[in-house]
């Protein structure tokens, strides 16, 4: 219990919270838009599920993460899955009558896109805490165990403010359009060019975000078109 008198384990530990706290909301946001169409039961299901593997994949992050993140064009790929997935969220229809007939089927789809969002998103957060641990396991445990409770916290507070304030739902979408344009400008590949022009990095996350907006837009209208 010595490591309680260390200076270097506390500072360490405020670091991690501060840390969870600010790159766990974009992963709360991935869920609330996820979970919202369900029913207010298999919500709650969705949130705990979809964040207790995601803390599952954030261990195996953790172990590989630098080495995937030397591989070129990976976070390429995953930053246009972002898009994708961002897209899809803004244009998904509250269609009442579909969920009651496919409610399982549309919690677990609810589940498979938080886990493959939080994937991609997940990674700045396992590499910011595994860098604030300094190698200690006790410190990086409860890291990773401390962002469990704050994701299901700030995703079901987000999918009751999107009930209640809609145009949260597309700033969320634009959200994950912003990350996914981040983490497309931050892949190895692209690291000369983005060192060498500084503004690349807002330009891309900008684009993502408009790129989010405009077809998840598009997918909606269309949507309605071939339903009314």
């Amino acid at each position: 219990m010595d490591f309680l008198q260390s200076a270097d384990f506390w500072i360490g530990l405020v670091k991690i919270i501060w840390i969870n706290i600010i790159l766990s909301g974009d992963n709360a946001v991935v869920i609330a838009l996820a979970a919202r169409s369900l029913p207010p039961r298999q919500q709650k299901m969705a949130v705990v599920w979809g964040s207790g593997a995601a803390v599952v994949l954030r261990i195996v992050l953790t172990v590989v993460a630098v080495r995937l993140l030397a591989l070129p064009y990976l976070q390429i790929a995953g930053g246009v899955l972002l898009l994708w997935i961002g897209a899809q969220l803004m244009a998904d229809e509250d269609d009442d009558a579909a969920g009651h007939v496919k409610e399982h089927s549309t919690m677990l789809s609810a589940i498979r896109t938080i886990l493959i969002a939080d994937l991609v998103m997940s990674l700045d957060n396992v590499i910011a805490v595994a860098a604030a641990s300094n190698g200690s396991n006790l410190l990086l445990g409860l890291g990773l165990a401390m962002s469990v409770p704050l994701v299901i916290f700030g995703s079901t507070l987000m999918i009751k403010l999107m009930a209640r304030f809609p145009v949260i739902v597309v700033l969320g979408a634009a959200l994950i359009g912003w990350v996914g344009g981040e983490t497309i400008a931050g892949d190895r590949a692209l690291a000369g060019f983005a060192a060498a022009n500084h503004w690349a990095h807002y330009a891309a996350a900008t684009a993502g975000a408009v790129l989010v907006y405009a077809i998840g837009t598009a997918m909606k209208r269309r949507a309605r078109a071939d339903g009314g």
